[in-house]
């Protein structure tokens, strides 16, 4: 029988304190409006003093159970794309494994920063369709202020903290495949590591000690980011034989909005179809892809029968598409 993994449910969660960009101007050379103009950014949520990628991570995923109807119980593993754990071992997976109540499977985390959201519904995708699991929860958790150098006005501003998540559960597919069935379509992940030195952080474990703070060539990110993501897209629609205008909804990495608007208009989708959060989360990195899912789900604009298509880049760099219907 050939097994499609269809979403059941999603859930986002936020930190409760805001951080506005005129807070920001307060105490850095920069403006709301020179910030808004150059990334669609107008203010981001930052965690709390001890509240941990964890915490975000269990939040979002307890939201997303509840809306799919489900418990932890009926969970059989947890992928959890994070570029800032909570520790540098044990995972951040096995400990929101641990508080959700988990008790059977296995729990992990992936790092592609950015990407990596798609990176891990990938894993947990492959999973299901191999009969390894039939229930998994995907996260993406990020608490980014934590590697912020907040006297760099270049940077500092971009990032935001945030948790979103969903639920997979194993479906019996198409027996010919193709898109017309619900579930995840397919997925394309792709990396490149001789373009480390744009997007990266200045420190480890291995090499310091310490964390240390995020590095970033914009410039050449951003042409980066619309080339790659633009072929991603292309390879994604190619793979399941449609064309652009057969995507009800466009999802992006909520990274910038010049960047959103740039592959958007490479493929043709208007403002319109595209699901676009920034303005009030910022960058939260491997959350944004799945806190905008929550979000366009919520307010009924992405609905059962829809195709969504995913796409993200990041440090590494990393990038990756993938096609679901809802």
């Amino acid at each position: 029988m050939t097994l499609r993994s269809q979403i059941a449910g999603c859930g986002g969660y936020l930190p409760e304190r805001v951080v506005t960009n005129e807070e920001l101007a307060a105490r850095l050379d920069t403006s709301d409006s020179w910030i808004r103009q150059r990334t669609g950014i107008g203010e981001r949520r930052i965690a709390a003093a001890g509240e941990l990628t964890s915490d975000l991570a269990v939040c979002a995923s307890r939201r997303a159970l509840e809306h799919a109807g489900m418990s932890a119980s009926d969970l059989d593993l947890i992928v959890l794309a994070t570029a800032t754990p909570d520790e540098t071992f044990p995972s951040t997976a096995v400990k929101v494994q641990a508080r959700l109540g988990m008790k059977r499977g296995a729990a992990f985390d992936v790092q592609a920063v950015c990407s990596g959201f798609i990176f891990a519904l990938a894993v947990a995708d492959n999973a299901l369709r191999l009969g390894q699991a039939r229930t998994a929860l995907v996260v993406g958790a990020e608490t980014f202020s934590r590697i912020l150098d907040w006297q760099d006005r270049s940077t500092c501003v971009l990032f935001g903290d945030g948790a979103g998540a969903i639920v997979l559960n194993a479906a019996p597919g198409e027996p010919s495949g193709g898109p017309a069935g619900r579930g995840v379509l397919s997925t394309h992940l792709h990396s490149d590591g001789r373009l480390h030195d744009i997007l990266y952080v200045d420190c480890g474990p291995s090499s310091t000690g310490r964390a240390g703070f995020l590095r970033m060539e914009g410039r050449e990110v951003f042409r980066q980011a619309v080339q790659h993501l633009s072929e991603v897209v292309g390879e994604a629609l190619a793979a399941n034989g449609l064309a652009q205008g057969d995507i009800d909804w466009l999802v992006p990495h909520q990274a910038n909005t010049r960047i959103i608007d740039a592959v958007g208009r490479r493929l043709g989708l208007t403002a319109e179809r595209t699901i676009v959060t920034i303005e009030r989360h910022a960058n939260t990195s491997a959350a944004s892809i799945p806190l905008a899912l929550d979000e366009a789900v919520a307010d009924g604009r992405i609905r059962p029968g829809h195709l969504v298509l995913m796409e993200a880049l990041g440090g590494g760099l990393t990038w990756g598409a993938s096609i679901v219907r809802w």
